[in-house]
């Protein structure tokens, strides 16, 4: 039964998706950017309705008092699910994200992703890309729109971690906006290229902001890769 919870809940995201992109284009067209934050909002949200409603998969979260509500900053996820792009959309204000740049030529979905001015990079680019996510995320962090990145670049296992990149460090380090992690064990629900989504309850925290300004990219990024996994220990169960 849980399979076919699951399978229903991938055709209805879909369907929820392409009609959430076709009305923000719309939206955007007629009105400006006007009503596109609030959209991306009601996506997150739907979609995170239909996961509670057809595969019994609720979630709360820990630590909503550590966003900083003056400015513009950063928060960085683990990124081990797709459930995590729901959430994203309305637990912290309006952002733009760190996104890979063929996303841009998916129809309608990626065309509605680029009106949240995200940074899009080439993954393979080295220092070009780090570069480009400190030079844009600048002009985002000035026009008042939060950065969101993933620091692993990709989505990862349950139990497992990869090199966490250093361009977000590097850009709080320059602009001396904060640092917010975010961990969360939707991975042992929902893992990575799976169809099953398993009932239960995922737990997001959020963490502490880290003070940037001057401090060494390095030792910022230890100190969130520090407290990202000491918390996944905490919270994940793997195979629940």
């Amino acid at each position: 039964m849980q399979w076919v919870r699951s399978f229903l809940f991938t055709g209805l995201f879909f369907v929820n998706s392409l009609l959430h992109a076709s009305v923000i284009l719309l939206s955007a067209l007629l009105y400006g950017r006007k009503w596109v934050d609030a959209l991306s909002s009601s996506w997150g949200r739907s979609n995170l309705w239909l996961l509670k409603v057809l595969c019994r998969l609720d979630y709360t979260v820990e630590g909503a008092e550590n966003i900083p509500r003056d400015g513009a900053h950063i928060c960085f996820w683990k990124h081990s699910s797709a459930w995590e792009t729901f959430p994203v959309m309305f637990l912290f204000p309006p952002q733009s994200w760190v996104v890979k740049r063929e996303i841009r030529w998916i129809p309608l979905v990626g065309w509605a992703v680029m009106l949240y001015k995200p940074i899009a990079i080439d993954r393979g680019a080295g220092h070009v890309a780090v570069n480009q996510v400190v030079e844009q995320g600048r002009q985002r962090l000035a026009d008042g729109r939060w950065i969101l990145y993933f620091p692993e670049g990709t989505r990862v296992r349950p139990g497992q971690t990869h090199r966490y990149g250093l361009s977000g460090a590097l850009l709080a380090s320059r602009t001396g906006a904060k640092l917010v992690p975010v961990a969360h064990n939707a991975s042992d629900f929902w893992p990575k290229r799976s169809l099953l989504k398993k009932p239960g309850t995922v737990r997001v925290v959020i963490g502490p902001p880290l003070e940037t300004l001057g401090r060494d990219p390095r030792e910022l990024n230890q100190l969130g890769r520090a407290w990202m996994e000491e918390t996944m220990a905490r919270i994940s169960r793997p195979g629940v």
